[in-house]
């Protein structure tokens, strides 16, 4: 493995760029955790939750920043690993990180067709084309971008990322503003937390509840520990991302939210509308309806974009292990792993047909296969965490500049909140088809391995199988 010093002019045929500066990764990490799920999903919420929603957020928050700890230590006591999912393979052995590392491609695989559709419903309001024109359109210019270069996604997100950090702290002010009572005619609006069943209407049982539905939206941060591998100190930029994750998510989320649900009455909220619109009407923002259409353009465009580059990302990585064809792992003069990429084109353009032109009941089940997925890599990855920081103890090594807080407590408390995750989601109507097409997902990838692995046993020579049969 080369020094994380090493420049492209000196590295390897088969090492990726290392273009990317600190502020294309912060912006990654940003990106990551907001999407269409913030503007958008919020709304099914605060409908399952109340004004009280807020909370729910806040509990997931917490448990996104324990992952995001853990992720820390392990890449500071381990700066040769070069993604999160080689985390598992460090921890737990070869299948671990060939499971986790092809669930983590699937998850993002699936994304990216996904992301593509509703980029191409909001843009065919403005244009005057089909949804599968816009879709295909969409998909062209992201392959080009990230066939370009490392630098390209970057400055891609970069930008995307901006336009969705300035949204949303201006949406903050002007929020706070007319529920402090400063711009509102009537004063403050704080009210509305305790209007229409009171702050928890339907119990504090649905705030829980509402948990898994948030945690599908939050989760994304660790986008910046694959990225990390193409910037000039991999280590240091994960353990700032790990350090800062959490004021994000209070400020973009949390805070976002709770101030929604103090501008406008909980009830006012229609499932699949932004609430975010519907607050910046309450306050007679002008064209608020236009500009919120564009930022979440933007972010269906960001996770587009996101989608692309982790998963050619995390099939060349594959690959490097001998878990996929060694054809991934072959890079362009950009050193951009083509086929890698290539390979996620492909799934975005079947996607795209499969959802238009196809049976929907296809396209359905991939979504569903993949609704999972995220907790079973999350889950696997704090059980690394435990058995590298159990290894590291027994051969009496220095800790890492960043550690686990009350280890090993909250380390198992994460993993714990992660199963309740995934009971809540066994008994909840809505996402219990998720749950058991992730379970079909997480059973087939490892019969896979299983396969893989007696495949890659050496075979007994003519001489020793005879003097056995003798």
């Amino acid at each position: 493995m080369s020094k994380l010093s090493i420049s492209d002019k000196s590295a390897s045929p088969r090492e990726l760029s290392r273009s990317l500066q600190s502020r294309h990764l912060a912006m990654i990490s940003i990106g990551g955790i907001i999407g269409a799920g913030l503007f958008v999903g919020s709304s099914t919420s605060i409908i399952a939750a109340g004004p009280a929603v807020f909370i729910s957020y806040a509990i997931t928050g917490l448990l996104i920043l324990l992952v995001m700890r853990m992720l820390g230590e392990m890449a500071t006591s381990l700066p040769q690993v070069r993604s999160f999912t080689e985390f598992a393979r460090a921890g737990l052995g070869e299948g671990a990180g060939f499971v986790v590392g092809w669930l983590y491609w699937y998850f993002w695989v699936i994304v990216v067709p996904v992301e593509a559709i509703a980029g191409a419903k909001i843009l065919q309001n403005w244009l005057p084309l089909s949804q599968l024109q816009i879709g295909l359109g969409l998909m062209s210019i992201m392959t080009a971008v990230n066939l370009m270069s490392a630098r390209s996604y970057a400055e891609f997100e970069f930008w995307f990322a901006s336009i969705k950090v300035a949204a949303i702290i201006a949406f903050v002010i002007i929020a706070a503003s007319y529920a402090f009572g400063w711009t509102a005619p009537a004063g403050a609006t704080f009210a509305n937390l305790d209007k229409d069943g009171g702050f928890t209407p339907h119990g504090w049982i649905a705030v829980l509840a509402a948990v898994p539905t948030v945690f599908f939206a939050m989760t994304g941060a660790e986008i910046t520990t694959v990225a990390a591998a193409e910037s000039a100190q991999p280590g240091r930029a994960i353990a700032k991302m790990t350090s800062t994750v959490i004021w994000r998510i209070l400020v973009f989320y949390v805070l976002s939210i709770f101030l929604i649900v103090s501008v406008i009455p909980w009830s006012s909220v229609r499932s699949g509308e932004s609430p975010f619109t519907l607050a910046l009407n309450t306050m007679h923002v002008p064209w608020a309806g236009t500009v919120m259409s564009f930022v979440i353009l933007t972010a269906v465009l960001s996770c587009l974009n996101s989608a692309f580059y982790v998963s050619s990302r995390v099939l060349f990585i594959l690959a490097e292990r001998g878990d996929a064809p060694q054809s991934f792992v072959r890079l362009n003069k950009r050193r951009v792993p083509v086929v890698s990429v290539l390979i996620g084109a492909a799934a975005g353009f079947l996607g795209i047909f499969a959802a238009t032109e196809a049976p929907q009941k296809v396209f359905d089940f991939l979504v569903s296969s993949s609704g999972a997925l995220i907790v079973f890599v999350y889950m696997t990855t704090a059980v690394a965490q435990i058995a590298l920081r159990r290894r590291r103890e027994r051969a009496q090594e220095p800790q890492p500049a960043i550690t686990m807080w009350l280890f090993p407590y909250l380390s198992y408390a994460a993993i714990g909140c992660m199963a309740a995750v995934l009971v809540a989601m066994a008994f909840a109507p809505g996402m219990r088809k998720d749950l058991w097409f992730s379970c079909i997902t997480l059973t087939l990838t490892a019969l896979a391995y299983v396969i893989v692995w007696r495949l890659r046993q050496p075979r007994p020579s003519a001489s020793v199988a005879q003097v056995s049969a003798d």
